[in-house]
């Protein structure tokens, strides 16, 4: 394979990528089908008194990418690759407005690595956190995740990455069918994310959504592209 080939083999299958890891992740917090099918419009978190005492109990017995915020952490530069994609197809009719929904996207990502870093530290470390211990330990967990302060923050800021691709997505609005297609699955996906945050089912529905929108975006303005580079 050509060095040209490749570089647009990777420009076409990494922002792909993304969405199909967030499926995974997403899947890897549903423990069963009626979990999935129990479609809440609001996020109740588990309780720190249960989710300390079985991250102690199974220290060592689960490797690090066993745990889907692990996976999500490592997925983030994949935020930047669909990013740039979306920004190369927007540039062509909107360039103004392409850049700006590009920059949202990327501050977005900063702060979502935060977010997911927090979760990968909490998640590791508790594990390690010797059993005389868990009472210190679930105050400890409680007190870092309240929705207040530093915590809040971040999630907020993080929720921009997602501001940015609906963004983005809107941008790529045309008159033909596909790309309407596109435009509106990117942003009912984005949509999923920022109403129903932490519900892992409305999450993984709309990591489907932007899964088939980044698909169908891929021929909306390529043609154009591809000789636009070429010459």
């Amino acid at each position: 394979m050509s060095p040209t080939r490749l570089r647009s083999f990777a420009a076409a299958a990494l922002p792909l990528l993304l969405p199909v890891l967030l499926v995974l992740v997403f899947a890897m917090h549903l423990r069963s089908l009626q979990q999935f099918l129990d479609f809440s419009l609001r996020y109740e978190p588990t309780p720190p008194k249960l989710v300390v005492p079985w991250l102690i109990a199974h220290a060592g017995q689960r490797p690090l990418l066993h745990d889907p915020h692990v996976i999500a952490y490592l997925a983030l530069p994949l935020f930047l690759a669909t990013a740039l994609m979306l920004h190369r197809l927007g540039r062509q009719r909107r360039p103004t407005a392409s850049t700006v929904a590009c920059a949202v996207t990327v501050v977005g990502t900063i702060y979502l690595g935060g977010l997911f870093g927090m979760w990968t530290a909490f998640y590791d470390g508790l594990a390690h956190v010797e059993p005389r211990k868990v009472d210190g330990a679930i105050a400890t967990f409680a007190a870092m995740t309240a929705p207040h302060g530093a915590f809040l923050l971040t999630t907020t800021l993080a929720k921009l990455a997602f501001v940015g691709l609906a963004l983005q997505g809107l941008v790529l609005w045309r008159r033909d069918l596909r790309s309407r297609v596109a435009s509106a699955c990117i942003v009912a996906g984005s949509a999923l994310f920022l109403a129903f945050w932490d519900l892992d089912n409305w999450m993984l529905i709309g990591s489907l959504l932007l899964l088939a929108g980044l698909a169908a975006s891929r021929p909306v303005a390529e043609p154009a592209g591809a000789v636009a580079d070429a010459r």
